[in-house]
């Protein structure tokens, strides 16, 4: 992501984008609408009491920035000019689904959706044009003055365990949650991770009933110190609005992020990779460079406070860089690989696209 834009929101990384997680929760309430209505201000047009209803609630689970869940709902006695403001809680009440996008739009109908980051229980309020919405909170708004309406409801039980593959001798677990990397809203299909005869791993994003869907596969287990090395088939044809990334990623603690990036980052005529540790927005923390159509090795040696990265095609090397200075210490971190679509108007995406990963070693 250009400096890794992508993910220092997708992932974290960003300020005040707070919780996330899926929802496969419509079992639970059948034909039932979950109405939460809250005494609030009359509307002096209709006379009815403004009531904030939930009609999908994603599931409870402490925040992550990493995962993004759909949240849907209606409106009763709503006027023009009038918004509501998403939170979930972890923690503290947290803005959603970032802290650029504070307002979700009431649609004519009465009914609202947007993406929330997890958290043990999500709050919608209704408020008037001028209301200015704080981006956390430990208490929720009470009813008055801007604010018309105030509901909350506690998430619902967690997801069925997600699929996993085998590949390489490893178990890896398949993305089905939506998130944001690059700042960019994907979703994604168990279907776009597979392995073939060959055993090799193919990933890939697929246009499906008009949106695109990516993929994406995670190590069920941490690693930690050592040396790691991936064999991809040619990267450089990706489009422009295309990133495909090898990276460390930690759910439960500091992110311990690093990455190898194939992208343009949708700039048709920059370097197509990069190295990065965050955080990117340090200009020394991320390493572009070209790598050219064809089979490649990459690797990364990483030892505490020291990580070295090299990309080799066939044995010419393409690019070698050493961070010694923000390094991450080993904790929960997985590997993760993924393909998703980096969100740019000017050159949007035109066609799927995939990546073929032959192998992938891990040396302690």
């Amino acid at each position: 992501m250009p400096g890794n834009v992508h993910r220092s929101q997708e992932a974290g990384q960003g300020a005040g984008r707070g919780p996330g997680g899926p929802p496969h929760w419509e079992w639970i309430f059948g034909f039932a609408a979950v109405w939460l209505l809250v005494s609030g201000c009359g509307s002096s047009q209709t006379g009815v009491v403004p009531a904030i209803e939930f009609t999908r609630i994603p599931p409870a689970s402490d925040g992550s920035p990493q995962l993004l869940e759909t949240i849907e709902g209606r409106v009763r006695g709503a006027q023009p000019g009038q918004r509501i403001v998403l939170y979930a809680l972890s923690g503290a009440w947290w803005v959603q689904p970032v802290t650029e996008q504070p307002f979700t739009a009431i649609e004519k109908n009465s009914n609202w959706k947007n993406s929330t980051h997890p958290g043990l229980r999500y709050a919608a309020v209704l408020v008037d044009g001028q209301y200015r919405p704080p981006l956390k909170m430990n208490d929720l708004p009470e009813k008055g003055g801007h604010v018309l309406a105030v509901a909350t409801v506690p998430g619902v039980a967690p997801p069925v365990s997600p699929k996993t593959i085998q590949f390489s001798g490893y178990q890896w677990e398949v993305r089905q949650a939506a998130n944001d990397p690059g700042g960019s809203l994907n979703f994604y299909d168990p279907g776009n991770a597979w392995t073939d005869e060959s055993a090799f791993l193919h990933l890939r994003t697929k246009r499906r009933n008009g949106q695109w869907v990516s993929g994406e596969v995670k190590l069920t287990r941490s690693l930690g110190y050592g040396s790691y090395r991936f064999v991809l088939r040619d990267v450089a044809h990706l489009e422009p609005a295309v990133a495909f990334a090898l990276f460390t990623w930690d759910d439960l603690g500091p992110s311990r992020e690093m990455d190898v990036e194939f992208s343009r980052w949708g700039e048709p005529k920059d370097k197509n990779a990069q190295y990065v540790i965050q955080p990117y927005v340090v200009p020394a923390n991320t390493v572009r460079f070209m790598v050219p159509p064809g089979r490649l090795n990459v690797g990364a040696r990483w030892e505490p406070g020291r990580v070295t990265f090299e990309t080799y095609q066939a044995s010419k090397l393409v690019a070698e860089h050493t961070f010694t200075s923000g390094v991450p210490s080993a904790g929960n971190e997985r590997i993760r690989m993924n393909i998703y679509v980096y969100d740019d108007k000017r050159h949007p995406l035109q066609n799927d696209s995939e990546v073929v990963i032959e192998k992938f070693e891990f040396l302690p």
